[in-house]
């Protein structure tokens, strides 16, 4: 079972480089895709480096957010420097935040793993919570064990 819990987070800021998510919100595969070449172009061609160059910490951010209806999708890092290359600096607000913990074989399967846990399981089991939009983010924090680890974070409110 993947463990998730609610927390208080101060407001934060994560910068990144990002891309318009075509696919229908219901494809999956489709969206996994796009996700998927799109971080492979970014850890490709340095745009991955130059944020982690001025990040306050070593997690890296996949976030998912809609922007003038329009699915974007971004890798970025929490930081308070900008870059004038970089799409867009995601303002996220200070407030209860539903988070899913667990642990990959890969970055791309962590994100997928807790998104799934996340919008699948813990927020249409929720009785006292709901998520009401915003940018959400499946934050990579690190290695053990041969594994990647992170959690899925995501702004909620009471109900």
């Amino acid at each position: 079972m993947t463990n998730y819990s609610l927390e208080e987070k101060d407001s934060f800021t994560v910068l990144g480089f990002g891309t318009e998510l075509k696919s229908d919100y219901t494809d999956y595969a489709g969206i996994n895709k796009e996700k998927s070449d799109f971080w492979g172009a970014v850890e490709e061609d340095g745009r991955l480096d130059t944020l982690k160059a001025i990040a306050t910490n070593d997690y890296i951010f996949a976030v998912n957010e809609a922007v003038n209806n329009k699915m974007m999708h971004y890798a970025g890092v929490m930081t308070e420097e900008s870059l004038p290359e970089a799409s867009r600096a995601i303002q996220f607000p200070k407030g209860e935040y539903l988070v899913v913990k667990g642990e990959e074989k890969t970055a791309e399967e962590l994100s997928n793993k807790l998104t799934g846990v996340a919008f699948g399981e813990a927020l249409p089991n929720a009785t006292n919570i709901a998520y009401v939009g915003g940018p959400n983010a499946s934050v990579v924090m690190g290695h053990r064990n041969g594994l990647v680890y992170g959690e899925m974070w995501i702004p909620v409110v009471r109900k």
